[in-house]
């Protein structure tokens, strides 16, 4: 299953949801005609089975990184410092600079995902994995003292996700440093360390 998947996540990335089809998901796997369909029988079942296997890489891509990766504890944690603060900018620049550079394809398949929910309302029950993202951003942000972190939380996923965007596609990317870079990351780490800093002060 992780095969089809992965296939079907580089044909999102070099064609968008236009190049997603069972067909074509077997021939960039390699597997002979109606594979794909044995697995996953409609379009919306292959969709699920790439946005699950997006959910675990990006799970293991935070786990990578020593960043939270699973539900928030139900017992608060130790309060966070400003050098914690500052750890987790650089943890959190690391995963995005990954998913701008290696994991590039995987951050294109999952716009279009998103994109797609749009217009299929059905599909945004199955792209509710970010829920995970903006709870641990909430418990972190209670940690380290900040006065809404239910909100701020919100805000943080929502800055981080769009930095990641505009770095993809957007203005920033022609005056950013090239991801995968040590300049990129560090780029990338002053902006979440900032904004960080900015909601906890």
């Amino acid at each position: 299953m992780a095969v089809l998947a992965d296939a079907a996540i580089a044909l999102l990335a070099e064609s968008g949801m236009r190049g997603l089809t069972h067909r074509a998901v077997e021939a960039r796997a390699g597997m002979p005609p109606g594979t794909t369909s044995a697995y996953l029988r409609t379009r919306q079942a292959l969709i699920e089975a790439v946005v699950q296997r997006l959910a675990d890489l990006d799970r293991a891509d935070l786990g990578g990184h020593e960043l939270p990766a699973g539900p928030p504890p139900t017992t608060p944690g130790p309060p966070l410092s400003p050098a914690d603060l500052d750890q987790l900018a650089a943890g959190i620049a690391g995963v995005l600079d990954h998913w701008l550079s290696a994991g590039r394809d995987r951050t294109l398949a999952r716009y279009a995902c998103l994109l797609e929910a749009v217009h299929r309302p059905q599909l945004r029950t199955i792209l509710q994995h970010g829920a995970v993202l903006r709870a641990q951003a909430e418990d972190l942000l209670a940690r380290a003292g900040a006065p809404d972190p239910r909100r701020q939380g919100q805000q943080f996923v929502a800055y981080v996700d769009g930095l990641l965007f505009d770095r993809l596609v957007g203005a920033g990317a022609l005056s950013a440093p090239p991801p995968g870079t040590p300049a990129s990351r560090a780029d990338l780490t002053a902006a979440v360390r900032d904004l960080l800093r900015a909601l906890t002060t």
